[in-house]
C-alpha cells in the first residue's frame, strides 16, 4: 500500500535508474541520486548559516516555498572579496552553480526545499 511521506522529516532521492526512495535527509554523504529536502525552519541555526556549504557534483536548486523568506549568501570567489547576496522570498528559487560555495540566513519562519546531487558535499565553519 503506498503511503504518505513526511517531506518535513524525511527526504526523496530520485535514483538514475528511475527508482525513488524515502529516507534520511543526508547533507553531505551520497546515496546515489538527487535529493529532495523540505525544510520547516525558524532560526539561523536551522539553516547552518554559521557554516558554508558546497557541492561539488552538481548545481543546486534551493527554493523559499512559504514564510518570510531566507537570504542566501555566496562567498567570494577571489580573496579579499565581498560575498554575493540573494534574497529569496516565498515562492522564490536561485540556482547555486556546481561547487560554489554558499550559506543561508532566513528574514523570518520559513519553509525551504534544496534539490541537488550530494555527493562529494562539504561543510565548513565560516
Amino acid at each position: 500500500m503506498t503511503q504518505p511521506i513526511d517531506m518535513f522529516a524525511l527526504a526523496l532521492t530520485f535514483h538514475p535508474d528511475g527508482a525513488v526512495r524515502s529516507g534520511e535527509r543526508r547533507m553531505t554523504t551520497d546515496d546515489g541520486g538527487w535529493q529532495v529536502a523540505a525544510f520547516h525552519v525558524e532560526t539561523d541555526a536551522d539553516v547552518h548559516a554559521d557554516h558554508w556549504e558546497v557541492h561539488p557534483a552538481a548545481e543546486e536548486a534551493v527554493c523559499c516555498l512559504a514564510g518570510g523568506g531566507v537570504r542566501m549568501y555566496f562567498r567570494p570567489e577571489e580573496p579579499g572579496g565581498e560575498e554575493e547576496m540573494v534574497r529569496l522570498p516565498a515562492g522564490r528559487a536561485v540556482i547555486v552553480p556546481r561547487g560554489r560555495w554558499h550559506r543561508l540566513e532566513l528574514d523570518g519562519p520559513s519553509d525551504v526545499m534544496s534539490i541537488t546531487l550530494r555527493r562529494g558535499s562539504r561543510q565548513e565553519r565560516r
